[in-house]
């Protein structure tokens, strides 16, 4: 049988990648922040429930940061 080289760990380069899961929030939290910026230039209180998201997923990614470099640390 041959060697796919499926079963080998990626090579460390000692920088620790940005987890997945925070770069989604934090491209939720950029896209809700336009919208609300459009929303409010259309005169729509509707940006209310956009900036609420982008304070949300903000939160989010912060918390995947920390949890990642407190598992890195520890």
């Amino acid at each position: 049988m041959r060697d796919t080289g499926r079963d080998r760990a990626p090579p460390r380069t000692g920088a620790a990648p940005m987890p997945r899961l925070a770069l989604y929030a934090l491209a939720v939290c950029v896209l809700a922040v336009g919208a609300a910026v459009a929303s409010f230039v259309q005169g729509s209180w509707l940006g209310i429930v956009w900036v609420l998201l982008a304070g949300l997923s903000s939160n989010m990614a912060w918390y995947y940061l920390r949890r990642q470099r407190a598992g890195a640390a520890g």
